[in-house]
């Protein structure tokens, strides 16, 4: 039974923030996943070479993640915190089903890369948003009920997807039905404006404690980039699994939504200790992520099924743990700035690491496995020497 703390939390307005942006993420998260989970393949029917995709998800994730630092200082100086994340959910979701009507691989990367830009317009002041309920409900838990809702659509999504593929009809049609899920995320994140115009008068306390960018903020971003390198998007991993012939295609998505829903279990667990341990949790998430690879390349039908919760985990790590880290290093004023700017650098780490594995999975898969188990692995011990500085600047 929940304590009456526990209980007035969950019936607090931080809370209803919370759960009504989970909601607007849910449908959100529905579209562009499930549009993920069939990019790689599509893109290879148009005649998109491995390469060549690996590179279209990395420049995506790069400029998802690079243009966040625009976005935040925008919003930062002009305040237009929901004007921006508007345009950011628009440009994010209609992206994905216009996919049905491109007739070429280039025009469909474009819609990528429009797609990644868009959720970059928007990413730092949702987060920012979210951090203002940190100091009465959590950090790990905020962020880990956020990651769960939106999880939770990016497990329908590729099973509604895969649903279509298997009745026989096409990527286009898939891509269609998802403009659904678009207009009611927009419909939702309508409701959520109204609800909740200044999400800043929601903070108990001071939930951004930091004068300036401390030494713990850039060591912070520094691993995160070695651990953005070494975590593969899902386009790669889905055309490796269907050109090869382990998976069927229409069961690709089907994968991902298991994986999806592993993350959704391991976002509220690893959020839920990460408030009462702090970096152990994230050393031992790393560590399992790292694991990915090496399986789903192994190779049999097997290893890839039993690589999916921890690619899970990995997501879990990106989008609980390490939101987690950045809001409790925030400078005062900066706050949308420090989330875009932490995660520039993480989309370096994506980029360099996505590029390199694209033209390693021609030449080597044994060269690609070590390096994308080496960066993750890499950035253990930058965490803990953060987490250590962290500690003492608040002493």
């Amino acid at each position: 039974m929940p304590t009456p703390k526990a209980a007035a939390a969950f019936d607090s307005p931080a809370f209803r923030l919370v759960a009504t942006l989970g909601i607007v993420n849910l449908f959100a998260d529905m579209t562009y996943e499930g549009g993920g989970s069939i990019n790689g393949p599509f893109l290879g029917t148009l005649g998109a070479s491995a390469t060549a995709i690996a590179i279209i998800a990395g420049a995506g994730e790069f400029l998802g993640y690079s243009l966040r630092s625009v976005a935040g200082y925008i919003a930062d100086k002009t305040g237009r915190h929901w004007l921006i994340t508007f345009i950011g959910y628009a440009i994010n979701l209609l992206a994905v089903p216009a996919m049905a009507l491109a007739g070429t691989w280039q025009l469909a990367a474009a819609l990528v890369l429009a797609e990644r830009i868009g959720r970059a317009i928007r990413k730092p002041t949702v987060e920012s948003m979210l951090s203002y309920t940190t100091g009465r409900l959590g950090k790990g838990w905020v962020y880990a009920v956020n990651t769960a809702l939106d999880e939770t659509g990016a497990t329908i999504g590729p099973l509604l997807v895969a649903a279509v593929l298997l009745l026989k009809g096409s990527y286009q049609t898939a891509y269609a039905l998802l403009l659904l899920s678009s207009l009611l995320a927009l419909a939702s994140l309508a409701v959520a404006r109204i609800g909740f115009p200044l999400p800043s008068e929601l903070e108990q306390g001071r939930t951004a404690t930091q004068t300036r960018f401390a030494r713990s903020y850039w060591l912070y971003m520094a691993a995160a980039t070695c651990f953005a390198a070494g975590l593969m998007s899902y386009e790669l991993v889905a055309y490796y699994l269907t050109s090869t012939g382990l998976v069927a295609k229409a069961w690709s998505p089907v994968f991902l939504a298991f994986a999806t829903g592993c993350g959704v279990i391991a976002s509220l667990v690893l959020g839920r200790l990460y408030d009462r341990l702090g970096t152990p949790v994230v050393v031992v998430a790393v560590a399992l992520s790292s694991l990915f690879a090496p399986l789903v390349f192994a190779g049999s039908f097997a290893t890839a099924l039993i690589a999916m919760p921890l690619w899970g985990v990995g997501y879990a790590v990106q989008d609980t743990l390490l939101k987690a880290i950045i809001a409790g290093v925030l400078p005062d004023g900066k706050r949308n700035l420090a989330f875009g700017l932490f995660y520039t650098g993480y989309g370096v780490g994506w980029l360099l690491g996505s590029t390199v594995t694209g033209l390693l999975y021609e030449y080597s898969r044994l060269a690609l496995v070590l390096l994308v188990v080496a960066a993750q692995l890499i950035s253990v011990p930058i965490f803990v020497v953060a987490a250590g500085s962290a500690r003492r600047q608040r002493g």
